[in-house]
């Protein structure tokens, strides 16, 4: 090995014991999870020490395929895998005759836009990224299956990385599934991510969401208190639990390590209540039953938990409300709008979001799921009633205006809802919430969903923005203009009349 290598097996961070080909499948499958854009591995041994094996099962499990052909790169020297997540090139280098011919293979551009297995790298000298992760397997003396893996690597990051992802096989074994299969579901920089864990014919949904602590920017975790957004796991277990008591159908909690992070969940599927990217009037009729049953219902203040802590549902105060809708003076005005807002604008924009929401004494409020939208609404095919939707990602339920989720339901931000379905919606709804409750008010609950809209669009249309702007996703633009049509449908409301003349000046 060339110099620079020897040092990095000097600086070996972890050694993993593997006693069978299982073993090095289940390793190879952890290391998949983590791995993203940018990442290099590099994958030394003897002849015969088992890097073909580890190589085909990583490639597999990225392209989340047990049976994928897999075939050995010596002779084209590099083999690239178009896959869903990322590309992933794969490299043998045992025919490289010299060092600088790792440049004509394109490792640097290929790298741009996705990840490098490479075998054999100690022929390409120096001229690998420094700050790859080096995986040297070797074989103990008289033994046929047993390996040795050592990981090391100049970058902190791949020990952190590498320790989460065992953390989470550790916690699979203790909750019975050892030897699942896991593949990639969601998560990108944020520390929530999403695996499917597949053992046997059963699929369940792991989310792992450790504490988040000084992980956080400063500013960042000081906007999450003001908003309450949650920081933990303990709120999907109290919020879910919950929902389930009171006959709504969130994933079962299977198995959960509450300080670690850790949650196993039921699987509700992947079919929303859209198809084809358009919106199914009978499965948004569907998520209206389900908001008028649970409005129609008490909620608790506080939920217990197994472990005998208590977690408290925030309350969703107008400091909260007006916070995030001002992301849209923070973000959207200055990025989009022709003129640019003064300190003065900013003033004026929370004193008439006040104003607004002091006209909604008397509105109804309870839990608030606050992102009750298509992409967390999951049609159930063959259910009856409520158990048509089951639903995800509510960890930030807060208490407050109940008219919020209705809002988000009706002008949903991923999918066209036309003024007739959002009438027709509303119409549902009302009907359901007077048969049920002969005290409700419908012009208390329509002046709460009309400001309750304009708040909800206006924070969707800064954070669609700082998106785009802060974070690379240009995507988050094409929602644009849907959101500012339902922003205009909804300021002709009497209730916003003042909001109105403030936003006309900022709106194209």
């Amino acid at each position: 090995m060339a110099d620079h290598d020897l040092s990095l097996l000097e600086a070996v961070f972890l050694a993993v014991e593997i006693v069978d080909e299982a073993g090095t499948r289940e390793l190879a499958n952890d290391i998949a999870m983590i791995l993203k854009t940018g990442d290099t591995i590099c994958l030394s041994g003897d002849l015969g020490a088992g890097k073909s094996a580890f190589s085909r099962a990583l490639v597999r499990a990225l392209a989340g395929d047990p049976e994928l052909e897999v075939p050995s790169p010596t002779f084209t020297l590099v083999q690239t895998y178009g896959l869903d997540r990322f590309d992933l090139s794969h490299f043998d280098l045992y025919r490289l005759e010299e060092p600088e011919e790792i440049e004509e293979l394109g490792l640097e551009d290929l790298l741009e836009t996705g990840a490098a297995l490479i075998e054999w790298p100690e022929k390409a000298q120096d001229l690998l990224p420094a700050n790859a992760l080096w995986i040297r397997i070797t074989q103990p003396p008289g033994e046929t299956d047993r390996r040795v893996f050592h990981l090391s690597s100049n970058l902190p990051d791949w020990q952190q990385r590498i320790g989460g992802t065992l953390k989470t096989r550790t916690f699979l074994r203790a909750s019975g599934h050892g030897g699942a299969q896991r593949r990639f579901l969601a998560g990108d920089a944020s520390l929530r991510t999403f695996e499917t864990v597949h053992d046997g014919a059963r699929a369940d949904v792991l989310m792992r969401w450790p504490f988040q602590g000084d992980a956080v920017a400063a500013n960042v975790r000081a906007y999450m208190e003001k908003v309450h957004l949650a920081r933990d796991c303990r709120a999907v277990v109290a919020v879910g639990s919950e929902l389930r008591r009171h006959g709504f159908l969130a994933p079962e909690i299977l198995a959960a390590d509450l300080d670690q992070g850790f949650v196993l969940l039921q699987d509700l599927g992947r079919e929303t209540i859209v198809r084809d990217g358009r919106p199914v009037p009978e499965r948004y009729h569907a998520a209206v039953e389900v908001l008028a049953a649970m409005h129609a219902q008490t909620w608790p203040d506080t939920v217990e938990l197994a472990d005998g802590s208590v977690y408290a549902l925030p309350a969703y105060s107008q400091d909260a409300l007006i916070a995030e809708a001002a992301l849209f003076l923070e973000w959207y005005v200055p990025e989009r709008s022709p003129p640019k807002a003064d300190a003065r604008a900013g003033t004026e924009f929370e004193a008439l979001w006040r104003k607004v929401l002091n006209r909604l004494p008397d509105a109804q409020t309870g839990w608030v799921l606050r992102d009750f939208h298509s992409p967390n609404l999951l049609w159930q095919d063959g259910r009856q009633g409520i158990g048509r939707i089951g639903l995800i990602d509510f960890q930030d339920t807060v208490r407050g205006p109940v008219a919020y989720d209705v809002a988000s339901l009706l002008l949903d931000a991923r999918t066209d809802i036309g003024a007739a379905l959002e009438t027709e919606l509303f119409d549902a709804y009302v009907t359901a919430r007077e048969a049920a409750s002969p005290d409700f008010d419908r012009n208390v609950f329509s002046d709460a969903y009309a400001a309750m809209a304009a708040q909800r669009i206006s924070k969707i249309l800064g954070i669609f923005v700082r998106l785009a702007e802060r974070d690379g996703k240009p995507a988050y633009l094409n929602h644009l203009p849907r959101m500012l049509a339902y922003l205009g449908r909804v300021l002709d409301r009497p209730v916003l009349s003042d909001l109105k003349d403030w936003y006309a000046r900022y709106l194209p």
